[in-house]
């Protein structure tokens, strides 16, 4: 029996195709709000084009769209390889697919009208976060009853991983959604309130927030880590009892480390404490998982010179490996005191965007559709092209929000012999200009490398039905 015939693919080919769609959409958007920091004319004095309205925009399309999907694809398509049987409820696994996307177009839809105000009084936002709750128990109900019912005894360390992702991801989002609308007081039924106020709802959004970047974006992508890089090298894994070990002490830390986000705030300081300590135990684990990933390719160093699709994800895993120690380092108080709301935490940022989730996802395509697809890549110098522009695009934007907000941190903190500050905000804003200006050129040459890819891309899906059509039918029986 074929893979073809064996696995269900559909749903991994449709979220595939969208993680590269979602891939331009958010990351354009992001250029356009780079843009509108350097040239602010470009906010066009339009309320739905404003920077503003369109940042979350950004960040909702490029995590929960473009993330998302990456993560959907290669959760259902390395599921069902490493447990040997078809996918759970089929049906169920369409309906993550068309209940995701159709999420996503909400949230395109709502957030450019401004249409979410705010969490404590948020308009038609309920609803939302219902339906997102829905279609990721949708999701457990497909992943873990595949598990259940696979044909080996073993769970690839892939699955802890994706298994964790789903697991924390709805603990926080219920959570920290949970919210009344205020028709139960008289009010209008799309309008509600959040159950958190003041120092508890920041507690519980930081909770939320860095525990989304520590298990949506980085536990889920772990998994796409572990499965991809000894498929594509054809090696295996490096240290299995290290990827559980990295797992463990992983899932255990990462939720812990949410209050580094809000030092010198009111929260208690043995909160803020707690908050930097587990961000620096979190260094462990984090480091041990990236060396796992690149001792991988011992043996089959030589396929990094050959195989671009290889050194996308070995170049995120490092890129994995910088930002998780820059992150620790961020979360001491004396240098956060510094890095706080200036653009350094930008380029940490998107240090872990684009070089590791955006990188690894990009090699997870370029080995998955052709695949899904049964064909050759269309061009593997195409792959190669893209990787230079994709790393030549992120150091530009990191190396620019490096300078821009240690930059920032000095001129906020200078002092006179009087006490007086050196410089007011105007001035700091105004030293910024160059590095917007290349922040803007990085992100440009980026979303360009995401241009080559869907070329190529597109080319491989097209040779694959243009063949198709090309089989003759088989002759009808007489």
């Amino acid at each position: 029996m074929s893979e073809q015939t064996l696995y269900f693919d559909k749903v991994v080919r449709q979220f595939a195709v969208m993680t590269i769609i979602w891939a331009l959409v958010g990351m354009s958007v992001g250029v356009l709000i780079a843009a509108q920091l350097a040239w602010p004319a470009l906010n066009f004095d339009l309320p739905w084009t404003t920077f503003s309205r369109l940042r979350p925009l950004h960040t909702n399309a490029v995590i929960f769209a473009f993330g998302g999907s990456a993560l959907f694809a290669s959760a259902y398509y390395i599921v069902q390889r490493t447990c040997h049987v078809r996918l759970f409820m089929p049906g169920l696994a369409t309906f993550t697919f068309w209940g995701w996307q159709a999420i996503i177009v909400s949230a395109a839809i709502s957030f450019p009208l401004g249409i979410t105000a705010s969490k404590e009084y948020a308009e038609l936002e309920w609803p939302i976060d219902i339906a997102i709750a829905v279609v990721w128990v949708a999701f457990a109900i497909v992943f873990f009853g595949t598990i259940v019912k696979r044909k080996v005894e073993h769970i690839y360390v892939a699955n802890w991983f994706l298994g964790s992702l789903i697991i924390v991801v709805a603990m926080l989002h219920i959570v920290n959604s949970m919210a009344l609308p205020i028709a139960f007081f008289g009010g209008s039924w799309f309008k509600s309130y959040s159950l958190f106020v003041g120092a508890q709802d920041a507690m519980v959004q930081w909770w939320y927030g860095h525990n989304a970047v520590g298990f949506f974006l980085t536990a889920g992508f772990l998994g796409m880590m572990y499965y991809f890089i000894p498929k594509v090298s054809g090696r295996p894994v490096y240290s299995y009892r290290l990827s559980v070990v990295h797992f463990w002490a992983l899932v255990f830390t990462y939720i812990w480390a949410g209050p580094h986000h809000l030092h010198y705030t009111a929260l208690p300081d043995w909160t803020q404490s707690l908050g930097m300590v587990f961000s620096l135990i979190l260094l462990a684990p984090s480091w041990g998982g990236m060396i796992n990933g690149i001792m991988t390719l011992s043996g089959a160093w030589e396929k990094l010179r050959t195989d671009p699709v290889l050194r996308f994800l070995v170049v995120s895993v490092s890129f994995y490996g910088m930002s998780t120690f820059e992150g620790p380092m961020m979360a001491i108080k004396t240098v956060n005191s510094l890095s706080h709301y200036t653009d350094w935490t930008i380029g940490h940022v998107h240090a872990g965007a684009l070089g590791w989730n955006g990188l690894v996802t990009f090699g997870a395509m370029y080995y998955l559709i052709p695949k899904l697809w049964n064909r050759e890549l269309y061009s593997v110098k195409l792959v190669e092209v893209h990787f230079w522009v994709s790393t030549i695009g992120i150091v530009l934007y990191i190396a620019s929000m490096w300078v821009a907000g240690i930059m920032q941190g000095l001129m906020w903190r200078a002092v006179n012999e009087d006490g007086t500050l050196t410089y007011s905000f105007v001035e700091s804003l105004q030293a910024m200009y160059p590095f917007y200006m290349v922040r803007f050129a990085g992100g440009a040459v980026f979303v360009l490398g995401i241009v080559i890819m869907m070329y190529n891309l597109y080319k491989t899906i097209a040779g694959a039905k243009a063949a198709e059509a090309a089989i003759p039918a088989p002759a009808a029986a007489h």
